[in-house]
């Protein structure tokens, strides 16, 4: 049994989730990013499951439209986590199996701003992540996060937070967003 899992964005959501389903006894074949594989004999769990999920702040996702946003969100995720060489658009679509087009409408009516408007706003939480590490330029955030310039990405900073990178990096006051929280 294969479920989508709503708000399932990283490594310590997958975690804690692994660790749950194992103190109630229910098997885990295959986990991933907003996707959970149960062994086929565990469908009778599906309320303990539906359960475990809604104490731990997740949420079963039956709906199909709701299912593929969660995908869409899922594939930016892993694409500001990895080189993304190619478009936006172009990556979605090949993710995905469908034209960008309808991905687009179908975010937008959803979620209320665009995949574009959305990609800014999970990399500026990465921006966030990486100047709170201070192991990394300006420079050199803006390069792995695949912009032009830095002074473009420090241009996109201010207009989204308020303040200039260098600003956030010497206030300290780390106000950042899990990314399950964005929109």
């Amino acid at each position: 049994m294969r479920i989508k899992v709503k708000n399932m964005v990283c490594d310590r959501c997958k975690s804690v989730l692994k660790n749950e389903f194992q103190k109630a006894g229910i098997v885990v074949e295959q986990m991933d990013l907003g996707e959970i594989q149960f062994a086929n004999n565990m469908a009778n769990q599906r309320e303990r499951i539906r359960e475990i999920l809604n104490q731990n702040g997740f949420e079963w996702i039956a709906n199909l439209n709701e299912s593929i946003i969660a995908d869409i969100k899922k594939y930016l995720i892993e694409a500001i986590e990895k080189d993304l060489s190619q478009n936006l658009s172009t990556y979605l679509s090949e993710k995905m199996n469908k034209e960008y087009s309808v991905l687009s409408k179908m975010f937008s009516a959803k979620e209320g701003l665009t995949i574009e408007k959305y990609f800014i706003l999970l990399k500026m939480e990465k921006v966030k992540e990486e100047i709170q590490m201070d192991n990394k330029t300006f420079s050199e955030i803006a390069y792995d996060l695949n912009y032009k310039s830095s002074s473009h990405l420090a241009k996109q900073f201010k207009t989204i937070t308020g303040m200039s990178m260098s600003e956030y990096r010497n206030v300290q006051d780390w106000n950042r967003k899990s990314l399950d929280q964005i929109v």
